[in-house]
């Protein structure tokens, strides 16, 4: 396997201007895609959860040119989604695009599928990570999308076949699984006949994720009304109508990828500047810039930047968070909680456990390899800081990109790190470690 040898790093500094967000990069493309109009997409993502997302719309027969790696124009069908007829079962693979594999799964369960079907289906950790909960809503409003059963139970593939009786009316969902659940529900419920109805049946997390689409839904002329509180159990209705092209749209900068800079800056006393999210920013994941200024970092915000630095006689401190808002960057923040005195306590991350790997287990096994001390819980993990950060450690990255970005912090702590399989950045962030290289002073 491919590794990385991170030498030590005193200092991290500089300004970093972002990649395109993947949530929204997903969620423009696929109403780009059922808009009237031409959409001009910049800023987008270049990484391999776009690239799926662009290679499915293309064999479904939606136009996509191509204009730089950043830049990408949609036509859009005005409607649900075309699926070439012919009698033979249309193939998406989705690799371990979960922001690709959701949305899709709804949008195309409300479109006119030929006598063949489609089928959705992605690499092995893919048929790992639940759908069910999204499944059984779509079944709820008159579509007819299953597993198939070839993955692990309530997992991908997902088959679906035409249906004869008008869609829409009103679906119950667990909101504890994935915020993506909804948001793939929000996004293909004004393709269905009649009106929708979503209700949360329990909890909501992720709010900020939902809000998030449901401005986008609105960028593309949709509105959604909403009744109750976000946090807590809301519904939502959605009318049947057809979403209109911006024209064009620009993708905010990734807050989630954010989250290693400002914490390096955190970390070593440098200071970073971010510039593609700031206060104006739609993403939950900036809020962690707030985590780092309650365990002592400075933390100036701007309406499109954020810069973070600490005074080096201000030492970082552990706490308690509730991370239900910014679990991808929770992540990041495991890995501070190693540089700071007294225990953090990361609640609210049972999502973790849902995501590219198994989260939970990954943190608690790589920290405690730093040599930290973590106590593990259902949804959140307790974190004992080591004093010396051990050198030399080679760090397993599970095939997920976070793990990489976020354990190569680990470099601030005096020793070399060894990263396992350096590319798993591709997901978001392909140029991750040559970006953080700009920024990182020995």
């Amino acid at each position: 396997m491919e590794t990385l040898l991170l030498k030590p790093i005193k200092r991290i500094e500089g300004t970093v201007t972002l990649p395109g967000s993947k949530s929204l990069s997903n969620r423009i493309l696929l109403l780009s895609a059922l808009s009237t109009g031409t959409t001009l997409v910049t800023n987008l993502l270049d990484s391999d959860d776009i690239t799926y997302m662009l290679r499915a719309l293309e064999t479904l027969g939606v136009s996509v040119v191509r204009k730089s790696p950043t830049s990408v124009e949609v036509t859009g069908v005005g409607g649900p989604l075309p699926v070439p007829v012919g009698g033979k079962e249309v193939e998406l693979d989705l690799g371990n695009a979960g922001t690709a594999m959701r949305p899709l799964c709804a949008a195309l369960s409300f479109s006119d599928i030929g006598e063949g079907g489609v089928r959705l289906d992605g690499i092995q950790r893919m048929r790992e990570r639940p759908i069910e909960d999204l499944i059984d809503g779509l079944k709820q409003l008159g579509t007819n999308a299953m597993l198939t059963g070839e993955g692990s139970p309530g997992c991908p593939p997902v088959s679906i076949l035409p249906t004869s009786t008008p869609t829409g009316g009103t679906a119950s969902i667990s909101g504890q699984m994935s915020s993506q659940f909804l948001s793939a529900l929000l996004m293909a419920s004004p393709l269905a006949d009649k009106e929708v109805t979503i209700k949360i049946k329990d909890e909501l997390i992720s709010a900020p994720y939902v809000s998030l689409t449901i401005g986008l839904m609105k960028r593309f002329g949709m509105d959604v009304s909403i009744n109750g509180s976000m946090s807590a159990a809301p519904s939502f209705q959605i009318e049947p109508s057809t979403y209109t092209s911006p024209k064009n749209i620009l993708v905010e900068g990734d807050a989630s990828s954010a989250s290693y800079f400002l914490a390096g800056a955190a970390i070593t006393g440098g200071v970073v500047k971010v510039v593609g999210c700031g206060s104006s920013s739609v993403q939950g994941d900036v809020k962690f810039a707030s985590c780092l200024a309650q365990m002592g970092a400075t933390v100036e915000w701007e309406e499109d930047a954020i810069t973070v630095t600490r005074d080096p006689d201000v030492k970082l401190k552990g706490g308690v968070f509730d991370c239900l808002d910014i679990p991808d960057a929770a992540m990041t923040l495991a890995v501070v909680a190693l540089f700071a005195e007294g225990p953090t306590e990361i609640r609210n991350v049972y999502s973790w456990r849902l995501k590219e790997t198994e989260r939970m287990k990954a943190i608690v096994a790589e920290c405690t390899k730093l040599g930290a001390r973590v106590e593990e819980f259902r949804d959140y993990c307790v974190i004992h800081p080591p004093g010396i950060i051990k050198e030399g450690v080679r760090v397993e990255t599970y095939d997920d990109h976070r793990m990489a970005m976020a354990f190569s912090l680990a470099a601030c702590g005096g020793g070399e790190v060894i990263i396992e399989d350096p590319k798993c950045t591709g997901k978001t962030f392909p140029d991750y470690f040559d970006v953080l290289e700009s920024v990182t002073v020995r």
